[in-house]
């Protein structure tokens, strides 16, 4: 099996339907967003104040390239890891990628509750995350698989996931 490897938009359940899914196919999970804070020592949102986005990118797809070894896990990637050309390759090649798919409106309403985005710092959800939809959309759209998150309990989710994995 290879490794199954979730993208998609901030707040559309990555993480926590990727932990979810990896207990339900009993394999290991990696967040790869906590991965490079750690390879890093800082959170994400310094990485993007003190360096810029096009810093945190090149660590994300380093990190990414570590993660992806062969061995089967479920990866839960950043909502614009999937749009890096070398990332992506790098996943279809290697991977199974999913695309968790939800519509702005869900997302903003999931991600208001919490404020470490830097990509929302001071900013309206639903306005920066229907432009975030309109411009990754469709590379996330070249994931072999495509999955709704709707307004509905992880495990459903999950259940989709497997039904597409055929597994």
């Amino acid at each position: 099996m290879r490794p199954i490897v979730l993208v998609g938009l901030m707040g559309v359940g990555k993480t926590t339907v990727g932990r979810r899914l990896a207990q339900r196919l009993g394999l290991p999970f990696v967040d790869a967003d906590a991965e490079i804070e750690t390879a890093a020592g800082m959170t994400i949102a310094d990485i993007f104040e003190r360096f810029g986005e096009a810093h945190f990118r090149d660590g994300e797809r380093r990190v990414i390239a570590r993660l992806i070894d062969g061995r089967p896990k479920v990866i839960a990637t950043g909502g614009g890891a999937f749009v890096n050309d070398e990332t992506r390759a790098l996943i279809l090649d290697q991977a199974t990628a999913v695309w968790l798919d939800a519509d702005p409106t869900i997302l903003a309403e999931r991600v208001a509750k919490r404020d470490h985005r830097p990509l929302l710092r001071g900013k309206d959800p639903l306005a920066v995350l229907t432009e975030l939809a309109a411009v990754r959309n469709p590379y996330y759209a070249l994931a072999p698989i495509h999955v709704a998150s709707k307004a509905v309990p992880h495990e459903t989710t999950v259940t989709a996931i497997l039904e597409k994995l055929a597994l």
